[in-house]
């Protein structure tokens, strides 16, 4: 499992232990739960010149999913590893809802306002709230983890797609087409476009290969917009089949394939809009900053026999990366990015007109939404003990969110709050990662 964090009394950051041991640290009274997400223990003591072992944390930065991992160079162990959901596009859909609801509400002409077009201004540098969120949510989890442990180094990966010009600016001809890393940043980028799924059959966690859609036998090129993703079946099958010949029978994939190989990027543009944002923002840390390309990572995973998985991909970030990683019952948390509310006054319908009342006080009985508490209902058809995240409200009766489901109406003297809302939810569970792809 993920290893557990220690401070001591006065908050100094120590090396991360073993669960049993943490857990050996608290039956004996010598320590304290500190932090639940991640876990944290404090010593009930304070520790003097503690021999601290470097960790270095690695970023594998996505539009929906970004990868951490936190490694130790010296021996390889990935020691923690977690996967963070960001709300970006849950952003944007709010805010093309809020704006439409404006637009209609000015259509009405009800009262006249004199357009004003240069009333706001936008810093140089600013970018729009959902690529925001994404470069915070991955901010303050640098800045959580470094209060929690002695991290010495950052590896980012800046460039998803890159060439080998990055390490020989005067690399050329035969040299250039013929490097170590060829063929894995094309390779890289066909996998991300195409979901790492077939694009004839929709096969997941198989081996996949790259299919010319136009064959070369026909005079097919080499370039980008001619590749797809294909399982070893389906390239046996098509063969030099030109792709239209190929799917014939089935035209519905047909129009999808060909729309979605000339369908832009959109998760790709958003990486790229913040690579350099986040570059600066972990610069600012005061901590010396790695930088990798997609294909060296994907290059190191594949060496090392690794499946596919965001925290996998953090771990082989960068060149500093150990020959060996440990990651042995490694049990990755997933982090959702949930927000800290809404600054909305009221609801509204699909008309603009208000469909709430204004909005009540943020806590109820000490509780807010999100709070994670355990109810512990003694008599009464709900009776049993609840944990999970809670919705108040104003009634004084919450609903709880379990991993059963929504237990509604329970009242807040049955409560107990276990850790405060922080904008995230936590949850840890294994998972079967794909297998490495050549």
């Amino acid at each position: 499992m993920s290893k557990v964090f220690v401070v001591d009394i006065t908050k100094q950051t120590l090396n991360p232990v073993h669960p049993g041991r943490a857990r050996l640290l608290l039956k004996q009274g010598q320590a304290a739960v500190y932090r639940r997400c991640p876990f944290t223990i404090m010593l009930k003591r304070a520790v003097e010149q503690p021999a601290l072992q470097a960790l270095r944390i690695k970023v594998d930065p996505g539009s929906k999913t970004t990868g951490i991992a936190l490694v130790n160079d010296a021996s390889g162990e990935v020691v923690w590893a977690a996967e963070l959901t960001h709300r970006g596009e849950q952003i944007k859909r709010d805010l093309d809802k809020r704006r439409a609801a404006r637009r209609n509400r000015r259509q009405r002409k009800t009262r006249y306002r004199a357009p004003r077009f240069q009333n706001r201004c936008k810093r140089n540098g600013t970018l729009p709230p959902s690529l925001e969120s994404r470069i915070c949510n991955v901010v303050t989890w640098m800045c959580r983890l470094m209060r929690l442990c002695p991290i010495t180094a950052i590896s980012q990966e800046l460039v998803r797609f890159d060439t080998q010009a990055l390490e020989h600016p005067d690399i050329e001809g035969v040299e250039y087409q013929h490097g170590q890393l060829s063929g894995y940043e094309v390779r890289e980028y066909i996998l991300f476009k195409w979901n790492h799924r077939c694009a004839y059959c929709d096969a997941r966690e198989v081996p996949l290969e790259l299919d010319h859609v136009h064959p070369r036998s026909k005079h097919g090129t080499g370039r980008v917009s001619n590749l797809v993703a294909a399982c070893s079946a389906c390239n046996q099958r098509k063969n030099n089949q030109d792709v239209r010949e190929f799917l014939h029978d089935d035209p519905a994939r047909l129009a999808h394939m060909l729309a979605h190989m000339k369908a832009p990027l959109w998760d790709a543009a958003a990486v790229n809009a913040t690579r350099w944002a986040l570059y600066e923002r972990l610069k600012a840390l005061g901590l010396p900053v790695e930088c990798g390309s997609g294909g060296l990572t994907k290059y190191n995973r594949a060496m090392r026999g690794l499946g596919k998985a965001h925290w996998l991909d953090a771990a082989n970030v960068g060149r500093s990366t150990p020959a060996s990683l440990i990651i042995k019952d490694i049990v990755p948390w997933h982090i959702t990015a949930t927000g800290h509310g809404s600054r909305q006054m009221c609801r509204m319908d699909k008309n603009g007109f208000p469909r709430t009342g204004p909005k009540q006080h943020k806590r109820v009985q000490g509780f807010q939404t999100g709070d994670l508490v355990r109810a512990v209902v003694t008599s009464g058809t709900k009776q049993g003990t609840y944990v999970g995240k809670v919705a108040v409200r104003t009634r004084g009766s919450f609903n709880i969110t379990t991993a059963q489901g929504v237990v509604t109406d329970i009242h807040h003297r049955f409560c107990v709050l276990i850790a405060r809302s922080d904008g995230y939810t936590y949850q840890q569970r294994k998972e079967a990662t794909l297998p490495p792809t050549a």
